[in-house]
């Protein structure tokens, strides 16, 4: 069996902070979240990292991130590239968003050939959750089904206090595997409880906390791949005619429709950590304490890769 891979979506990275040079530091020794990602992926066993990135960011990315890593994990770089579109398709005129999470998985294709876990670059994911995905990529296979697995979030770890979130809300079976993920784009803290709102804050519904919620952290075999890829002409003759400018290829529809099919189970491992991550500003001071509160407790060294 292969080892698995971690891959890491920082094709985003330069667009939120207005370049990569603004990457914020969540410590004083200028560790960003990413690396604490990796301190944790490379404690469970992952052994080589790639990272998925804008080829304009390249120079930058590797000063910013890419030197410290490789010293310590095989490393390989893939671009999430507009134009990079099965043939006889091109990008419509004046589109400049990239085509979303399952097409910047798919720019690993050359680089992944055996399971892999994937996650967000500026997403804390916890300790607990890469040892979990580990242990499920190196004792599962492909049988008469995909089996693909995600780590699930209690609701209640993962909202913010300064405002709204969007989050994959998970529905169950009793095998634990996932049955559907139900997108809800705003979910807040509300009157000493949590709830969303589909129709832009005019009404609310509560949910329960422990409710279980994805953080975009999956792991797959590579016939997940193999599925983006023969997905994606289906997805742009249908997304090119009705969106644009802005339709996205994501991740989730894809195992979606895998699991309507009958073709994949996906298990869900549930971890009590807590994620952390900078949505909005006010969020960094809250995750410049949490990163200390963990080196304090010994979970972490105050240098990662001394």
């Amino acid at each position: 069996m292969k080892k698995p891979v971690l891959v890491i979506m920082a094709a985003g990275m330069g667009s939120r902070y207005g370049g990569l040079k603004q990457i914020d530091p969540v410590d004083q020794e200028g560790h960003i979240i990413m690396d604490f990602s990796i301190f944790d992926a490379k404690r469970a066993g992952f052994e080589k990292v790639v990272f998925i990135i804008k080829k304009e960011n390249e120079a930058d990315f590797k000063e910013a991130v890419g030197k410290r890593i490789e010293k310590i994990m095989d490393v390989a770089y893939v671009f999430q590239d507009l134009n990079n579109l099965p043939e006889g398709y091109e990008v419509p005129e004046g589109r400049v968003k990239p085509w979303g999470t399952a097409h910047a998985v798919l720019s690993a294709i050359d680089e992944v050939d055996g399971p892999f876990a994937v996650i967000n670059a500026d997403d804390y994911y916890g300790r607990h959750a890469f040892e979990t995905i580990y242990e499920f990529l190196t004792t599962h296979e492909d049988d008469n089904k995909y089996r693909y697995t995600m780590v699930g979030y209690r609701l209640k770890n993962t909202v913010t206090d300064n405002g709204h979130v969007a989050r994959g809300v998970c529905e169950l079976n009793e095998a634990k595997e996932l049955v559907g993920i139900t997108e809800r784009t705003k979910i807040e803290k509300r009157d000493g409880g949590i709830a969303f709102s589909e129709d832009d804050g005019e009404t609310w519904t509560t949910i329960d906390g422990d409710t279980l919620v994805s953080m975009n952290m999956w792991g797959f075999t590579r016939s997940i791949l193999d599925e983006i890829k023969a997905g994606f002409p289906a997805f742009l003759e249908k997304g090119i005619k009705e969106n644009p400018m802005k339709c996205e290829y994501f991740l989730p529809s894809v195992v979606s429709d895998l699991l309507a099919e009958g073709r994949a189970t996906v298990r869900v491992l549930e971890s009590e950590d807590k994620w952390y991550g900078v949505t909005y500003k006010e969020d960094k001071p809250v995750v410049v304490a949490a990163v200390q509160a963990l080196k304090d407790e010994g979970l972490y060294p105050q240098k990662l890769w001394d």
